[in-house]
């Protein structure tokens, strides 16, 4: 136990080592032209100042379900900007909507937001509204479903009992470590006030991946905070980063710090195991063969075998690459296996926990999360098979389906084969990407499809997730990757969402 103890006190000190130099305010709006979002969008301070996205706020939480999207068309046509209308939605959301008694379900209204910006974000100045909209829409629903369970809101900070600046860091950490609400939300506050951007998110990067509760959504709800506030701007950033420790602290049962419960064991193991990757762990050389050994754990291994493969694929000098090619395909294969609610969200979490890895700049924090991503699969894996049989379905021995037509009848045929065929359109997917056919034009028909046939968060969530993850796979795997996706892509045969007529309503011609 002592050993243990050590652990976590040198952990608690890697993290918030350094925060007190980082303090001060900042923006983000620097980034919005990387983001692929128009200059225009950005203001000085990321949103059309306080004001503005304060008005909007209320309008979304006081107009009614029927009537909230042609009041909001109202205020874009009067000027209301895209970021304004962003950081308004995310914003009502955590005032509105409790994460509990699960980081999931109607809490949504704010774990899909990040995703509604990366679809909509490569369509037309009109169309990229589509999917925002239908998150306004949803916030309804989900403020209307909070309001049954008991009209949660979140409350204000107390002022009087918030940490100094210089103990704001430390001060986070020790409460997420005790699993103290109170403590973490004024400590949170205070991080959000005091400390840079990147300085509060090395706080949040490890805690959003250290246990299994919520299948992943804790993750993803860090990677939708960061990712959004750096489109809107920090000054957003205290109610967030309040609603984001509440959420990290949910559990079932006694307080976590004091008992063993499996959802905590592969953090607990690999913060034990990090030592032992060799020191420059990023230089090795890229492996298919290391790949395909890795996707064989995590089939069948165990958290610890998944962990342990990769550690030992690391000290023979394997990339980190091919390592995450494993990951981003153990949790695509997951869908040919058995597609379901739980097997999705093995590809939304990989993404957020990827995004965090790629983010931190931290070595510790980096090898924790790809040991962690890792040992979650097999988790990921023994809970979908609660819900039904996994078939035996490796995703190496789907064959391809090569096309004999143009690209872009190829590209409708994939379509038209998620009506009914779905494993056969997977086929076609990677036979298309085998032969050489533009990537873009397929990626780009998924991201349009969505957009007006999305009708479920998970629809936009999962497609945002797997389009990023296409660019970060290697190429010897990528197109086996994607075509997992069509497991769950919506097709043309899908109606048109509710949503869409109302919003082309609302913005006018």
């Amino acid at each position: 136990m002592s050993s243990y103890l050590s652990r976590r006190a040198l952990m608690r000190r890697a993290l918030a080592g350094g925060t007190a130099l980082c303090m001060g305010r900042t923006s983000f709006a620097g980034s919005n032209r990387r983001a692929g979002v128009p200059a225009s969008e950005g203001k000085r301070n990321g949103t059309g100042g306080a004001s503005q996205v304060e008005s909007l706020i209320q309008l979304l939480e006081e107009t009614p379900r029927d009537q909230v999207l042609e009041a909001v068309g109202e205020k874009i046509l009067e000027g209301a900007s895209y970021l304004d209308v962003l950081a308004a939605l995310l914003l009502a959301g955590v005032r509105e909507v409790q994460p509990r008694p699960t980081v999931g379900y109607k809490f949504h209204a704010v774990l899909a937001v990040i995703s509604y910006h990366l679809i909509g974000e490569g369509l037309s100045e009109r169309d990229r509204w589509l999917p925002v909209f239908w998150g306004i829409d949803y916030f309804k629903v989900a403020q209307a479903s909070d309001a049954a369970e008991g009209d949660w809101k979140l409350d204000a900070v107390d002022e009087a009992a918030m940490p100094s600046a210089e103990d704001a860091g430390p001060a986070l950490v020790e409460a997420m470590d005790r699993w103290d609400e109170l403590s973490a939300d004024r400590a949170a506050a205070t991080v959000a006030r005091r400390l840079k951007p990147e300085s509060a998110f090395e706080l949040f990067y490890p805690l959003g991946a250290r246990d299994f509760r919520s299948i992943g959504h804790k993750a993803i709800f860090v990677m939708c905070a960061q990712r959004t506030l750096r489109l809107v701007g920090w000054e957003h950033a205290e109610p967030i980063l309040r609603s984001l420790a509440y959420a990290l602290l949910m559990h079932e049962g006694g307080n976590p710090a004091n008992r063993d419960d499996l959802a905590d064991r592969p953090w607990r193991r690999n913060e034990g195991l990090v030592s032992r990757i060799r020191d420059d762990w990023t230089d090795g050389r890229p492996s298919s063969e290391a790949t395909t050994e890795l996707l064989a754990v995590l089939r069948s291994g165990s958290y610890e075998d998944a962990a342990d493969a990769v550690i030992e694929r690391l000290d023979q000098a394997v990339s980190p690459s091919s390592v995450w090619d494993a990951i981003f395909c153990g949790a695509a294969e997951l869908q040919l296996r058995l597609p379901n609610i739980v097997s999705l969200h093995a590809v939304t979490t990989t993404r957020a926990i990827h995004h965090a890895y790629q983010t931190t700049g931290r070595d510790q924090t980096r090898r924790l999360l790809l040991l962690q991503n890792a040992a979650m699969l097999p988790m990921f894996r023994d809970a979908a098979k609660q819900r039904g049989r996994l078939r035996d379905a490796p995703l190496e021995d789907l064959e391809p389906i090569a096309p004999e037509v143009s690209d872009e009848a190829a590209v409708r045929e994939i379509f038209d084969d998620l009506a009914d065929k779905r494993r056969v359109a997977a086929q076609k997917i990677l036979g298309y990407l085998q032969s050489r056919r533009p990537a873009r034009l397929l990626v780009e028909g998924i991201r349009r499809l969505v957009a007006v046939k999305g009708d479920g968060t998970h629809d936009f969530k999962f497609t945002s997730a797997a389009r990023e993850s296409f660019r970060h796979v290697s190429t010897a795997w990528r197109g086996r990757y994607l075509a997992c996706g069509a497991m769950h892509f919506c097709g043309p045969h899908q109606r048109e969402n509710a949503v869409v007529a109302r919003t082309r309503a609302a913005l006018g011609p």
